[in-house]
């Protein structure tokens, strides 16, 4: 879709148009109005779906995969880029590394002006010679990509870059982003440095979507385009299959310590699973609430009544909850020497470790019962890896479940390597290292990495069945009302489409149900937030976007 000229009116009650468009000042009311019953019905059938789940539609995210490759040309693009999946600390994932990569090599090919944005621990990878400097770092980008990649020292932003130098050069990589306080202070100027020069935003750093970040939030102020990089795009993908039930029976084996702060995501756990297996020092807790003795000192006091509640929806639900039966623990007399104990038995002299082997086997037992898994959290307690035992046999137990038509999700390090120590190479599992961003998911939380980013309407607009003649130029009134200016706009001028979009359900369900009564096909309204979804709608339409207009309260 061509939007080159089209006009913006932002003032309530004034319309300025194009060809064949007058000037209006007048008090503006909107009515939405559709073509036929059948129309108002599949609307309704979608609204449903959206508002009751609009608590992750800022999930839908646009992405740099359906942005149109001719608008890139000659753009100017700053990439947020995942440092970690490039220096290798997460552990081998060249899969990962090929897709990191993708987004830049896309973007160069498309002839876009790239300029990588990124950060690194030098303190963490001190044996790692490509950290050094940010010469050294781009020297290595540069033999990955196959492209010379130019460091600008200083400060963030073009204003030191001599332009003339991008002419033989399309990559340029900015200053290690910890060296800047207002990175982490999502500062507004640091931002806007950071994009001076750019037009579009591409983030591709999954892994700090639950940071407030000025190359990650910041920045999205100061870009007329924030889009989703492949990596980051496609890890938003495997996010969102952990709440889909379409696979089911589902358990979760979910492990860790700290029950307080993840009461919040356990509870949605238990509402979305067919049955828990709490492992590590969350299944204290359970089993405390269960009425089964446990020594004081591995219970968290503050979090009893969230355990109980817990409990009482997987009761009210009918959903097992598993425990293990019996632990790897570490005599405290006899450093060393490890012991496997009845989790009920007496703990007196002892120190969790890990599950045990009938824990292993119960939950060998119970895996084929159910067509997806999720594992989140370690299986061990405070010890040592060392004397991590049961975590390795568990990742053989979902491996194989993985290679019988199993969907398993892997979350954390400690499920994730637990697999790779066996194995060696990929799987099929699905894998998170970051197990934050996947908690405060599961507690519900935004994502402010994902929120930032321009949103995509979930559905596709059939523009040749709404609109007669879909080439018509298009005119989209945002905060369309109850839609009688759209409607008296659509009568006056045939020569054009009409778009309204209101994110009121109510003004649009009662507009549809009068939309049967009109007769042309040049008016169209949609429900949704046009502040995030704009961009997504109207970059599909066949025809010239040739007037915008922003209806505003009265005062």
């Amino acid at each position: 879709m061509s939007s080159v000229g089209f006009q913006v009116a932002t003032h309530s009650g004034y319309f300025l148009g194009g060809s064949g468009l007058c000037r209006l000042k007048c008090k503006v009311q909107c009515s939405q109005l559709w073509q036929s019953t059948s129309l108002v019905n599949n609307q309704k059938e979608k609204d449903r779906y959206s508002w009751i789940d609009q608590s992750t539609s800022y999930l839908h995210v646009q992405s740099l995969r359906n942005f149109p490759t001719e608008k890139l040309c000659g753009e100017v693009v700053v990439v947020r880029l995942d440092s970690a999946l490039l220096l290798g600390h997460l552990g081998p994932c060249t899969f990962l590394l090929e897709r990191a990569l993708l987004t830049i090599k896309y973007l160069y090919k498309a002839r876009a002006k790239v300029i990588i944005v990124t950060s690194w621990d030098t303190t963490l990878q001190s044996n790692n010679p490509e950290v050094k400097s940010i010469d050294s770092f781009a020297e290595y980008l540069s033999s990955l990509l196959q492209v010379e990649v130019i460091p600008v020292d200083g400060g963030p932003g073009l204003i030191s870059f001599k332009k003339e130098e991008w002419v033989q050069n399309s990559i340029i990589l900015f200053e290690n982003l910890l060296n800047f306080r207002g990175e982490v202070a999502n500062c507004n100027d640091f931002s806007q440095k950071l994009a001076s020069g750019a037009t579009i935003f591409v983030n591709d750093s999954f892994s700090l979507s639950h940071k407030i970040l000025a190359s990650t939030v910041g920045i999205t102020r100061f870009c007329y385009a924030s889009l989703a990089g492949f990596h980051f795009d496609e890890e938003l993908t495997r996010l969102i299959k952990i709440t889909d039930t379409t696979r089911h029976p589902y358990i979760a084996i979910v492990g860790g310590g700290n029950f307080l702060r993840k009461a919040p995501a356990l509870r949605m756990l238990i509402s979305l699973c067919d049955g828990l297996f709490f492992v590590g020092k969350l299944s204290f807790q359970i089993m405390k609430g269960l009425g089964m003795p446990v020594p004081s000192q591995f219970i968290e006091r503050n979090a009893i009544r969230e355990a109980l509640q817990i409990i009482q929806i997987a009761r009210d639900r009918n959903v097992p909850i598993y425990y293990p039966t019996d632990l790897w623990c570490l005599n405290n007399d006899n450093c060393g020497t490890l012991g496997v104990i009845n989790s009920t038995g007496q703990l007196d002299g002892w120190t969790p470790a890990d599950i045990g082997p009938s824990t292993l086997e119960k939950i060998s037992s119970i895996v084929p019962l159910y067509m997806k898994i999720l594992w989140i959290g370690s299986t061990k307690y405070d010890l040592a890896e060392e004397f991590s035992v049961g975590a390795t046999q568990l990742g053989q137990i979902l491996e194989k479940a993985s290679f019988d038509n199993c969907e398993v999700i892997l979350v954390g390090s400690a499920a994730c390597n637990a697999l790779r120590r066996k194995t060696g190479s990929s799987t099929q599992c699905i894998e998170f290292k970051n197990a934050t961003v996947v908690w405060e998911f599961l507690k519900g939380r935004i994502l402010p990495g994902i929120a930032a980013l321009d949103k995509r309407y979930p559905y596709r607009i059939p523009w040749s069945t709404v609109f007669c003649d879909s080439t018509l130029p298009l005119v989209v009134d945002i905060g369309s009302g109850n839609g009688l200016f759209l409607f008296e706009m659509a009568k006056r001028y045939e020569c054009s489409n009409f778009l309204g979009l209101e994110m009121n359900e109510k003004l649009i369900i009662r507009c549809l149900q009068g939309m049967a009564l009109y007769e042309k096909r040049n008016l169209y309204f949609v429900s949704t937030n046009a502040t995030s979804t704009f961009h997504s709608i109207v970059s599909s339409y066949p025809g010239r976007l040739s007037l915008v207009t922003i209806q505003g309260k009265s005062v």
